[in-house]
């Protein structure tokens, strides 16, 4: 296998494309072992350097969902609400509480998410801070997905190839094809999905991938680098209906400063910022930005057919009325 591994390397050299069916050979080649650490890294800096392609990414992640826990939910339509990561914000828990406030709202949810890799909490941190116990049972998550409204599929139970190559990202510390997969590896294979992207060259790769699988989707993009809906000031929004630049004011929000998003210095105090928001006494900022976020999900999931001020509404009446905290106790109760 390792001389195969080598015709790839020259190809790479050579700034060839390896195919979609290749690259899911090699993901499952390296859970097996056959290829030395030496020639992955090869690989993964070759793939950096010349850019990934929308069938190489496909490729590794046809090997991830392979190799992996499926997650097969008793639902038809559901949504996952995720950010790439990496823009160095340390922002709040924005996409996991909006998922609450969607699930809130009465539709069904599938979060994927892991542990902070950049900021302080990351999505697997706030909820394993509320006593939350990680399983891939899937009898336990379709009950939550049944009875709560929402499911939280924590990503190291699921995706078995990232530990085959975790010593080597640590060791190279750039980003590689495994930071873009987070997004589109969630195991229950969501048909919806609202995915945050802090630049607009990610934001074309994304949409191209989704186009490909034929996912319903939005992708936002704040233009001054949040990897989400940040309100501080004009975003960027692509989904299978339109492609449009919004301000806060299009959605009849106030800017926000970018000190009202951030998520503290510890997991405690992300952690608060995420209860209040749900209790309904966070600042103003906070909670705006978290329905600003839902509504564009509740607009996926609704396909396009409601237009955004209704979402936001529907995304307000989840917080005011209450029912996106019960959902989230529901949810705490069926999963501590």
């Amino acid at each position: 296998m390792e001389q195969k591994m080598k015709g790839y390397l020259f190809r790479l050299l050579n700034h060839e494309e390896l195919s979609r069916e290749e690259m899911k050979a090699i993901l499952i080649g390296i859970t097996q072992s056959e290829y030395p650490n030496e020639q992955i890294t090869a690989l993964l800096t070759c793939l950096q350097m010349r850019g990934v392609t929308v069938d190489e990414l496909l490729g590794f992640r046809d090997g991830i969902l392979e190799t992996g826990v499926p997650a097969l939910l008793e639902c038809d339509r559901y949504i996952d609400v995720v950010g790439t990561g990496g823009d160095r914000k340390n922002t709040f828990n924005i996409s996991t509480t909006a998922c609450f406030v969607i699930a809130g709202a009465g539709y069904k949810v599938a979060k994927h998410g892991n542990y902070a890799a950049t900021s302080v909490s990351g999505a697997s941190n706030v909820i394993q801070h509320h006593g939350i116990r990680f399983t891939d049972d899937i009898d336990r998550l379709n009950r939550s997905l049944n009875e709560a409204g929402i499911v939280y599929l924590h990503a190291q139970l699921f995706a078995k190839a990232m530990k085959f190559v975790g010593p080597i990202r640590k060791a190279l510390q750039f980003p590689t094809i495994f930071n873009l997969l987070g997004p589109i590896v969630n195991p229950s294979q969501p048909k919806c999905q609202l995915l945050g992207v802090a630049n607009l060259d990610q934001m074309r790769l994304y949409h191209a991938v989704y186009q490909k699988l034929g996912i319903d989707h939005g992708i936002v993009n704040s233009i001054d680098g949040y990897d989400e809906i940040s309100l501080t000031g004009d975003f960027k929004v692509t989904t299978k209906q339109y492609e449009r630049i919004f301000s806060p004011a299009d959605l009849s929000f106030a800017p926000a400063k970018p000190e009202e998003l951030v998520g503290g210095a510890t997991e405690e105090e992300a952690a608060e910022i995420f209860d209040a928001v749900l209790e309904n006494r966070a600042l103003p900022a906070q909670k705006n930005i978290v329905l600003a976020n839902a509504a564009f999900g509740i607009q996926i999931l609704e396909r396009g057919e409601k237009d955004i001020a209704e979402c936001i509404e529907i995304a307000r009446e989840s917080i005011d009325s209450g029912r996106a905290l019960q959902t989230f106790k529901r949810f705490v109760a069926l999963n501590s």
